[in-house]
């Protein structure tokens, strides 16, 4: 992480909650919360000033009943994500673990268009939201983090390899970041940045990390990080945050490492 990124995490003694981003992430319905509730997680815990998780209404007393910080509210289909969205406070949605491919499908269009123009934030696509835009291409655009796994990956572009310069071409080709994960995880924008993280942390392959990874970048982005930066910076954590905890690592685990690792940084 550069210097000036490491700097950006810190907060002022003189900043409001809103000055740090508005991150909505949505779930799945009853008995499928859990992904959504780790990105939230992730999300508050990188700094975000407000997380809300929006849900369906067959989830939304399960989604109560498990949060305390992070705000609930019904979100129902594409016109309650865009009803939602008119609050020009949120600035940043996560789109994808734990929804289901049917939900997350209605609601890609809303989401991508609302975050197409403006100054800053943006939209993280991970998990069944990925699967959902593998069966429908939609036109993307470079606020856009697209984190695919391998086998996602392959779904969203069954031309290219996984190499180095694949990735980079798949970011070319879709206009969005292109975070492609691994134990090596290898980031990619639009415009020709590229970057590679070495996590060193086996700990993270375990079920749920990846939704908390999804959950970190989506709050970079309500701290007004470009997508990139969001990308690089949110996997520099990740990994520090597994490192930090070491063996025995559930996702649960990811967010509550952050403040240890801010300390680390001298933030």
């Amino acid at each position: 992480m550069n210097e000036e990124n490491r700097l950006r995490l810190a907060k002022t003694e003189a900043s409001h909650k809103y000055d740090h981003g508005h991150a909505l992430v949505l779930t799945g319905g009853a008995g499928a919360t859990g992904a959504g509730r780790l990105a939230a997680r992730g999300a508050l815990r990188v700094g975000a000033g407000l997380v809300t998780l929006g849900a369906p209404g067959s989830a939304m007393m399960e989604c109560a009943a498990h949060s305390t910080a992070v705000m609930v509210r019904r979100c129902d289909g594409a016109d309650g994500l865009a009803a939602f969205l008119e609050d020009a406070r949120i600035n940043a949605l996560c789109l994808g673990p734990g929804m289901g491919v049917s939900r997350a499908a209605e609601v890609l269009p809303v989401a991508i268009a609302r975050f197409a123009s403006g100054t800053a934030g943006g939209c993280v696509l991970d998990a069944d939201a990925l699967t959902a835009l593998a069966a429908n291409p939609q036109s993307l655009h470079g606020r856009i983090v697209l984190t695919p796994h391998g086998g996602e990956y392959h779904r969203l572009f069954p031309d290219l390899g996984q190499g180095d310069a694949d990735v980079a071409e798949a970011a070319a080709k879709s206009g969005a970041v292109v975070l492609l994960k691994g134990p090596r995880t290898v980031i990619a924008s639009p415009e020709g940045d590229f970057a590679i993280v070495e996590a060193e942390a086996p700990w993270l392959a375990t079920a749920g990390s990846g939704d908390v990874l999804a959950g970190i970048i989506t709050g970079l982005l309500a701290r007004r990080f470009g997508a990139f930066d969001a990308a690089c910076v949110g996997a520099d954590l990740h990994g520090a945050a597994a490192r930090r905890y070491g063996p025995g690592l559930v996702a649960e685990d990811i967010p509550e490492m952050l403040p240890g690792v801010f300390s680390d940084l001298g933030l």
